[in-house]
């Protein structure tokens, strides 16, 4: 077929299934192929499990074959986060700490019902430790590279989630986000990325950070974010956060509404820190676009100031609870500078938590009063294209400097707002994202604004160039490194 299977969306593949003119086999046996073809540089998978992906994808196909598929996703490829519980797998977290000769046995919400709507599971994604920081590398599988760049970072922590959809591994990847760890990564690979409002898609085991883990999709448009949100969202009795089923279909209701007449608050800096001017001019543009769609845009910042003394106290604290409940020679296995980071939040006092509770509900509460005079707020999602990940000694930012250079993903963790990234253009050759955030519980506004804008600018998958950084990708094999990853039997 003259399609590039690589590069076809979920929303597309479903299409060809259901006329039978595609196979989920053939699908993942492409998947598998091009994981083996970039793995050795971006390292991107801590789990390699082609047995079990090419049994998943075979019994979808009789189930095709006979009009009868399991659910919204059967025969699509859906790469894991290895901050997710899946049966038969383990859950390293990116750690050293965690003995993976055990048994797992259970599956994480998400997993659960991704598995019951049919996805083909065939691999986990690599993270920071823990997730602990916005670049992906950790003690146990090294460093994740950007495919448009070896010499980035994809971000983090779901950066192996990112670089598995951007090189046309899968169409779809699951995410976690505490701070950023979704639309970071999102961001520095361009690719579509979206936090729900939190408990919209329920979490388990329950974060060392609280109620400001979200868990989301990952995919290259926003057709394919709404299908998968449908797919993963609703209650788990595992998560007490977690909300009812709003009754959404998002993959139908996605493409409805108009933008024309909806209040949209441009705001670049978010109040409190200024871009990299191509960035801000790249977001200026996309917000020409929303207004060229009817929406009355106009200058309004969020917040009068950073919010960071509130995230990091509440953050410092969760910290600390993670390493206290780590053995002597665990904590000896992690990284320094988490366990560095860690012992920080041992200065935290009581007082300076109570006080963080009551800011972070004032800054929830003037929020949700924003919200009641716009609909929706366009921002960077980051203030520079894709960092360094190696350590610099130019100032440049890298994976040691990341404090400096992720300042506006983490405050709609904290107020729980729905909040996406989507392209919206490049800075020096590299994606830069645009970050679309609306009030509490209207996931579905967020979704529908950013699939407007896809529909005017219309993104190809794949760009030349990064067609062009793909292709010199594969084209320098790395057998030795290539080789690390660990093929596992698992059931289906």
């Amino acid at each position: 077929m003259p399609e590039d299977l690589a590069f076809l969306p979920a929303t597309r593949l479903i299409e060809l299934y259901r006329t039978k003119a595609l196979s989920p086999v053939a699908v993942i046996e492409t998947a598998l192929r091009r994981l083996e073809a970039y793995e050795g540089a971006v390292n991107a998978f801590v789990l390699y499990d082609p047995e079990t992906a090419l049994k998943m994808a075979r019994e979808s196909e009789a189930r095709w074959a006979k009009g009868a598929p399991l659910g919204l996703l059967d025969g699509v490829p859906v790469a894991l986060k290895d901050t997710l519980l899946t049966r038969g797998w383990p859950r390293l977290i990116g750690s050293r700490t965690i003995d993976p000769n055990q048994e797992w046995h259970e599956d994480s919400p998400a997993v659960a019902r991704l598995r019951a709507e049919g996805a083909v599971f065939f691999g986990k994604t690599t993270t920071p430790e823990f997730g602990w920081k916005p670049v992906t590398d950790s003690p146990l599988s090294g460093m994740t590279r950007n495919p448009w760049d070896l010499a980035r970072t994809p971000g983090g922590s779901s950066g192996g989630s990112a670089v598995s959809v951007v090189a046309g591994i899968c169409p779809l990847a699951v995410g976690t986000d505490a701070g950023g760890s979704i639309r970071i990564p999102a961001s520095f690979c361009g690719i579509s990325g979206l936090k729900p409002t939190f408990g919209r898609v329920a979490l388990y085991p329950a974060s060392a950070f609280g109620d400001v883990s979200h868990v989301g999709p990952m995919a290259r448009n926003t057709a394919d974010l709404a299908l998968m949100l449908d797919a993963m969202k609703g209650p788990d009795a595992r998560d007490w956060y977690s909300l009812p089923d709003d009754g959404v279909a998002y993959r139908e209701r996605v493409r409805e509404g108009s933008l024309k007449g909806k209040r949209i608050a441009l705001s670049p800096t978010l109040g409190y820190a200024e871009p990299a001017p191509a960035v801000r001019e790249a977001v200026e543009r996309a917000a020409q676009v929303f207004a060229g769609l009817g929406a009355v845009v106009e200058p309004a910042d969020p917040f009068a100031e950073s919010p960071w003394p509130v995230f990091r106290a509440l953050a410092w604290a969760g910290f600390w609870a993670l390493l206290r409940a780590q053995r002597p020679d665990q904590v000896a296995a992690m990284e320094p500078d988490l366990v560095k980071l860690c012992r920080m939040g041992k200065d935290v006092t009581q007082e300076e938590v109570v006080d963080a509770i009551g800011k972070r509900v004032a800054l929830g509460t003037a929020l949700r009063r924003f919200f009641e005079r716009y609909d929706l707020v366009l921002s960077p999602t980051m203030p520079i294209p894709a960092a360094y990940a190696d350590a610099r000694d130019d100032g440049a930012p890298d994976r040691n400097n990341f404090p400096g250079w992720m300042p506006y993903t983490w405050p709609f963790n904290l107020t729980k707002n729905p909040s996406a990234s989507i392209p919206c253009g490049t800075a020096d050759g590299l994606p830069v994202g645009l970050m679309v955030t609306g009030p509490l519980y209207d996931d579905l506004g967020v979704l529908q604004a950013c699939r407007a804008y896809e529909e005017v600018v219309g993104a190809a998958w794949p760009s030349p160039a990064l067609e062009t950084r793909l292709a010199a990708i594969a084209a320098e094999p790395d057998i030795a490194v290539r080789a690390k990853i660990r093929p596992l039997s698992a059931p289906g």
